[in-house]
């Protein structure tokens, strides 16, 4: 990527990139892809899963340069505690590097004039003064402070303190960046709409820019093996298990939806697919009838051969690219309704959707008996073709980053 006549980015992630295999990562690639096509790209990003090591190469062939940094979580935990010292989000401290700041200082000497921020913890890195003279875009995703403040309100004490505490210093910090910053993006109107409430005096620059689907990777009209035995009846969970959110939802469809739909259907199944399972997740296998695959090549399969895809979460921001994943393969999706929170309506798309168990477990027990709109599947994928294209939302990053 050495060609002279692209400008010049500064892209800051708190997480490498690749692979695109769970929310923000999706979200960073496509960003990261797009953007390759205009910019000289200078990528700087923590590497918190060793695996992701082997992608480097990957990453490096979209950028002119890289900053790869390791992150283990044990000691970034330890050192986010700083931030009780100093009043400091959490966040903040976790994500703080000498390295990592030594580097985006030789960047911005080279006269670097366009900075992209992904996830504010990364606005770290930047001084007030280096805003002078560029265009700084900071794609928030999510409102990251009221996510902890959904968390203070299902924990006990101490915990429900802490990540109260983590909302109030982190929307704090995240209305300091905000104001800094020509442009702020989030991945809904919803998420955007509920940011400029909270930072009013930065309204005019925060902008919804949605997610997207590969609508022919996941396309139904592939051949998939099948994974699950013959004449099984399948509800599938996609999605990182080690996320406290796919956690929870797992362990409450498991434990409070699934048997119920059990006594109707006692060969139905439920799968839970995903990496870094949590030993929460793990001991839901005590549960006749639950499978937990743990990290997988492809979802495809466990999305195609399944009944429905289930979304059971009870805490969610932004948009869920879980759902968007099984509607672009014609599954219909039952939902509670945190799941739906920042998806667009689309017109004649009725979703099967509750937060009472009893509601959802005989929505399930319709999907399963063949008694669902046959026709939801279908107006899904429709949905996402319509309204979910990367391309198109990636490309008002650009429109963003140019804006006088």
């Amino acid at each position: 990527m050495n060609d002279t006549t692209r400008p010049a980015l500064l892209y800051l992630v708190h997480r490498i990139p690749y692979p695109p295999n769970k929310g923000d990562k999706i979200r960073s690639f496509n960003l990261l892809k797009h953007l390759a096509e205009r910019y000289r790209i200078h990528l700087g990003a923590f590497v918190d899963d060793p695996h992701d090591w082997r992608y480097r190469e990957d990453v490096a062939r979209l950028c002119e340069s890289t900053c790869l940094l390791p992150l283990r979580p044990p000691l970034a935990k330890l050192a986010s505690l700083r931030g009780f010292m100093d009043g400091r989000p959490l966040s903040e401290p976790y994500y703080d590097s000498r390295s990592m700041r030594q580097w985006v200082r030789r960047i911005l000497d080279q006269g670097v004039e366009r900075v992209l921020i992904f996830s504010s913890a990364m606005a770290q890195y930047l001084r007030p003064e280096d805003h002078a003279g560029r265009r700084v875009v900071v794609d928030f995703v999510d409102v990251d402070s009221d996510k902890w403040r959904q968390y203070a309100a299902s924990h006990r004490f101490p915990m429900n303190r802490i990540y109260a505490r983590e909302s109030r210093r982190l929307l704090a910090f995240e209305r300091r960046v905000a104001s800094l910053t020509d442009a702020g993006a989030f991945v809904s109107e919803q998420e955007a709409a509920l940011f400029r409430t909270l930072a009013p005096e930065s309204a005019g620059r925060i902008h919804a820019i949605d997610n997207g689907v590969d609508v022919d990777y996941f396309s139904p009209e592939r051949e998939y093996p099948r994974p699950y035995g013959v004449g099984e009846q399948h509800l599938v969970f996609t999605g990182a298990m080690d996320y406290w959110a796919n956690v929870d939802a797992v362990c409450w469809f498991a434990r409070e939806v699934f048997p119920l739909v059990r006594l109707d259907h006692p060969d139905a199944r439920f799968t839970i697919v995903g990496a870094r399972p949590a030993r929460e997740v793990k001991q839901l296998e005590q549960i006749d009838g639950v499978q937990v695959t743990g990290a997988v090549k492809d979802v495809r399969p466990y999305l195609t051969h399944a009944e429905a895809a289930v979304a059971p979460l009870r805490i969610a921001r932004g948009i869920q690219n879980k759902v968007l994943e099984a509607m672009a393969m014609g599954k219909p999706v039952l939902v509670t309704p945190q799941a739906l929170d920042g998806l667009r309506a689309c017109e004649g798309l009725e979703w099967p959707v509750s937060e009472d168990p009893v509601t959802l477990a005989r929505l399930a027990c319709d999907v399963l008996s063949g008694n669902l709109s046959p026709g939801l599947g279908r107006l899904g994928r429709a949905c996402v073709c319509e309204h979910y294209s990367w391309a198109e939302h990636m490309e008002r990053f650009v429109t963003l980053l140019e804006s006088p």
